[in-house]
């Protein structure tokens, strides 16, 4: 079973079938980076189109089963999730609805200080605000699952520790590995697989030791040392690919409608786009090379299983229902 917790690409038919000569069973898309509620909603409805247009390629993702069916039926399964708390803009009742029409994964802060947390590019972490223990509770209630991918620290601590359901760090590295902004540090990745939760690489090359010049080598050496000190059953993948986007969307991404200015995130003034991929993943037909990469590091197959896909399956299967009491 092969699952990516987190893509953005540009996405086509040519990606769609990469999915499937990839033998990807099911991904996480980012459906809304700074999109109010109604933007969110036209979002959703483009995917219905293309699930309406590929029924052959893809799947709408609700539910753990939807991947036993895809899997079934030589498709991949599309799961949404958010990159910023902005489609429930400042109403709690909103998540519920969210959640209905199939987002499964919102992250509280992307980058900056939210109503909810603080992003990891502010100066000062005031961790998980008033409104955020709320919103906590309420996506624990509904079954949309928290992500701290872009959040400060102390907020993803605190996020951990105040969920009542184990949270996500859908895309990262860890900080020892490559000291981005971005990846996490063991006291974070601690607090969030201690309970239960799940981390997933990132092949950004932002992320990665060497950026563009990383090596499967290293890349895995390091995922086979995060299972020694965390378990390898609280690790997966979440490749971050935004494939054939172009330099427009990182600009959104980064800078939404909230400055005026450009905002290059951990890439240099000069080069603001994404930068190359490294040479053993450009798409999604390249996922055997990160199986076999896994393999060579001598961690088990019931291991490399998990990480490529079992383990988010178990996740998605526990975590997106609503909370029995």
């Amino acid at each position: 079973m092969r699952i990516d917790n987190l893509q953005y690409a540009n996405w086509s038919e040519k990606i769609f079938r990469q999915l499937r000569e990839g033998k990807v069973d099911a991904i996480h898309v980012t459906i809304a980076y700074h999109e109010t509620f109604r933007e969110t909603v036209l979002n959703f409805e483009q995917w219905n189109r293309w699930f309406e247009q590929f029924p052959d390629l893809i799947m709408k993702g609700q539910w753990a089963s939807d991947i036993d069916i895809a899997r079934e039926t030589g498709r991949t399964a599309v799961f949404f999730g958010f990159q910023n708390p902005s489609p429930m803009e400042d109403d709690i009742g909103l998540i519920e609805i969210l959640h209905t029409l199939g987002a499964r994964f919102m992250q509280l802060t992307y980058n900056n200080q939210s109503l909810l947390a603080t992003g990891c590019y502010e100066a000062e972490d005031s961790g998980i605000t008033r409104m955020g223990k709320q919103v906590i509770k309420e996506m624990n209630r509904v079954g949309l699952v928290i992500d701290m991918s872009h959040s400060a620290d102390r907020s993803t601590i605190e996020a951990a520790d105040l969920s009542q359901r184990p949270i996500a760090i859908t895309h990262a590295n860890p900080y020892d590995w490559s000291p981005a902004l971005r990846n996490k540090k063991d006291d974070v990745i601690r607090a969030v697989t201690q309970n239960g939760g799940m981390l997933g690489f990132s092949v950004y090359p932002h992320h990665l030791k060497g950026k563009s010049a990383c090596t499967l080598e290293s890349f895995c050496e390091m995922i086979a040392r995060t299972a020694e000190k965390f378990g390898a059953e609280h690790l997966g993948i979440g490749t971050d690919l935004c494939q054939d986007q172009p330099d427009s969307i990182v600009e959104w991404m980064r800078v939404g409608r909230w400055t005026k200015e450009i905002d290059y995130g951990e890439g240099s003034a000069s080069a603001a786009g994404f930068p190359p991929m490294p040479d053993w993943f450009n798409d999604n037909r390249d996922f055997g090379n990160i199986e076999n990469g896994l393999l060579a590091t001598g961690m088990s197959k019931h291991e490399v299983a998990g990480i490529m896909g079992g383990n988010w399956y178990k996740f998605y299967a526990e975590n997106f229902t609503p909370h029995q009491k």
